[in-house]
């Protein structure tokens, strides 16, 4: 425009006017904008913290549901997946629903193979909610009747993620995606049985912790990653 209008005219100030006109066009301004660029928050604490027991710290998300036989009738089960927040490591338990009794028998049994926690990060679903207030409750409870008096003083921090904030939850949502890729190579269209199921969540379990921590290269300076191997 400017090269257009010396062909005949010398206008005082013509750059400035001629930004100042195309500064008013919507269209101009949508094609000619930035891209807009995506600015990563620091990790949460509970991603960094050393030195700390396994599975101190973990997420906790459902995935299924899974087709199982028994006798002559399909039912549904649930996946459950925990991971430790520092070191990523794993734990599967296979659910029989989604109410708040069939996930505290799940986090029973893990507390009882893995040890007690510190905090839990979850989703904010129905079912994790009931489960705290439950678990809440029973603390309490306990503490009234004096019932094992030792294993009163364990507790733990359960935080919710917002609402509508799926991507708090990235950290067990991206392992879940690893397990789905273990579980349809294995059985693809197969339907277990609920034994089936268990011994198939085991097996996931120790193919993805013993998977290499850092990125593997092709370099032969470098040294090889250490595994998991949990």
């Amino acid at each position: 425009m400017l090269s257009r209008l010396k062909e005949k005219y010398w206008i005082v100030n013509a750059p400035t006017a001629i930004r100042k006109l195309i500064s008013k066009c919507v269209v101009c301004r949508k094609l000619g904008s930035r891209v807009g660029e995506q600015k990563m928050a620091n990790l949460p604490e509970d991603r960094l913290i050393p030195n700390e027991p396994l599975f101190n710290r973990v997420g906790v998300g459902y995935f299924g549901s899974f087709e199982v036989k028994i006798k002559r009738n399909h039912v549904k089960r649930y996946g459950v997946i925990l991971t430790c927040l520092a070191s990523r490591a794993v734990h599967l338990e296979a659910a029989a629903s989604l109410d708040t009794d069939s996930y505290i028998n799940a986090f029973r049994r893990f507390v009882a193979r893995r040890g007690q926690v510190v905090k839990i990060r979850s989703d904010n679903g129905t079912n994790f909610v009931g489960a705290e207030r439950e678990l809440k409750r029973s603390i309490s409870d306990w503490n009234v009747d004096q019932i094992h008096e030792a294993m009163l003083q364990r507790n733990f921090d359960w935080q919710f993620n917002p609402p509508t904030g799926s991507h708090h939850g990235g950290v067990w949502e991206k392992l879940i995606t690893s397990v789905r890729n273990v579980m349809n190579s294995v059985i693809k269209e197969q339907i277990l049985d609920d034994e089936g199921l268990h011994t198939l969540m085991c097996e996931i379990e120790s193919i993805l912790n013993s998977r290499p921590i850092p990125k593997n290269t092709d370099s032969h300076r470098d040294l090889e990653p250490p595994n998991i191997y949990f």
